[in-house]
């Protein structure tokens, strides 16, 4: 049974707040409701009750206790903020916390929907539509508004999306999360170091979160993932996720090889040494001149080594970091590894790169589709790439029958 918590917030809207309950219900959902003040002046807390068969909540605390906004958070599989007024949006883009509804929403771990409602002018407001994207770059689902008559008389966007179509969403959401249900997927997340002496080593800022978003994302929608994971401080605990920790770029080959074989779907996304030192010292260097040379040599580029024994129907990603010629090096690098598709950021871009929770990408397939994305959470961002790799595997199922 699928556990929501239903946000409801001050506007004309909140009237179909009883039907989106009712509909929830119907299909199996167990509704936890949540009201701001204003909200309880558009329906009663009580029809809301009884339809949920659970109390609602409207302050942190009441006259039977302590609601817990954390336990709240961690309980539900969504979270779905209907109607979401400008004022709610607002608090929710800027991390303001008074009410229950922005705590909750602030301890929330799952999925989070808002269903926007308001007159068609505060909805273009350009602080509105940047609270929107703000919220949309942090991974929020933005359940697009409707266009009609407005409560103001007016006619524009800006109405809540009916009952029966935000239940949709929320369907068609969760319906295709195991869409990758019995695939096999690998992939390389974080740096490699490679150490000169027992004290330093050769490596880059790579923090891995975008490759573990990548791997929870695919464990999300069904994929049995291993993720190879270098020296990072960043971590996963998802149950669909077998992590197995590395150091150096021989050691991450290793890793992949042992399991490539059997593997559908492969994302490298580790920022891997391309050198080594030729010599590794037992003991540490001390230093003496002036100046000090480093002979350095290639690591094995684990890429091309998988794309050269790629058998048909696996499906290789790769990532390119680049700072000019993006796009050319990108494709460059595409064709020399016989990727299906390679994942693009600069470091121009601002937000985007190491050690931001932000990123921007461009997808780059092999059949020459370009496919630019705006700045998202790097959550938002895995999601994006997931989605491609399901259509190309989806292809490429239908291509072998």
């Amino acid at each position: 049974m699928m556990k929501v918590i239903l946000g409801i917030s001050g506007s004309i809207a909140a009237y179909k707040a009883a039907l989106l309950t009712r509909l929830l219900i119907r299909q199996g959902a167990s509704v936890q409701a949540l009201m701001t003040d204003s909200a309880a002046d558009f329906i009663s807390p009580l029809t809301i009750s009884t339809l949920s068969k659970q109390p609602v909540f409207s302050n942190i605390r009441s006259e039977t206790g302590w609601n817990n906004h954390v336990e709240l958070g961690l309980w539900a599989d969504a979270f779905l903020v209907a109607p979401a007024t400008a004022n709610t949006l607002a608090k929710m883009a800027n991390g303001l916390c008074d009410n229950i509804l922005s705590a909750v929403f602030l301890s929330a771990r799952c999925p989070v929907f808002v269903a926007p409602a308001m007159d068609v002018d505060m909805w273009h407001h350009p602080a509105t539509q940047q609270n929107i994207h703000r919220l949309a770059a942090m991974g929020v689902h933005i359940i697009p508004v409707g266009h009609g008559e407005l409560a103001s008389g007016l006619t524009g966007e800006g109405r809540m999306a009916e009952p029966e179509e935000i239940v949709t969403y929320l369907t068609a959401y969760f319906a295709k999360k195991k869409d990758l249900a019995g695939k096999k997927a690998l992939v390389t997340a974080g740096p490699t170091y490679e150490h000169l002496d027992p004290v330093r080593f050769i490596g880059n800022h790579s923090t891995g979160k975008m490759g573990i978003s990548v791997a929870e994302s695919l464990a999300e929608r069904g994929a049995m993932v291993t993720l190879v994971l270098g020296p990072t401080t960043q971590n996963t605990d998802h149950p669909g996720v077998k992590t197995v920790k590395v150091m150096s770029a021989q050691q991450m080959y290793d890793a992949c090889t042992a399991v490539f074989a059997e593997t559908d779907i492969v994302v490298l996304s580790a920022a891997v040494a391309d050198y080594r030192p030729a010599t590794f010292s037992e003991t540490k260097i001390k230093k003496k001149d002036d100046e000090m040379q480093i002979e350095l040599a290639k690591t094995i580029d684990i890429a091309a080594t998988l794309g050269s024994q790629k058998k048909p129907g696996q499906l290789l990603v790769g990532f390119a970091l680049e700072t000019n010629n993006e796009a050319a090096n990108a494709q460059s690098k595409l064709e020399r590894k016989n990727l299906d598709l390679i994942v693009l950021n600069s470091l121009r871009d601002v937000g985007a790169g190491f050690g931001h929770d932000t990123n921007k990408i461009t997808l780059i397939f092999r059949n020459g589709t370009i496919e630019p994305f705006e700045l998202k959470s790097k959550k938002a961002v895995a999601e994006d790439i997931v989605e491609a790799v399901v259509r190309l595997s989806n292809k490429s199922t239908m291509q072998a029958t």
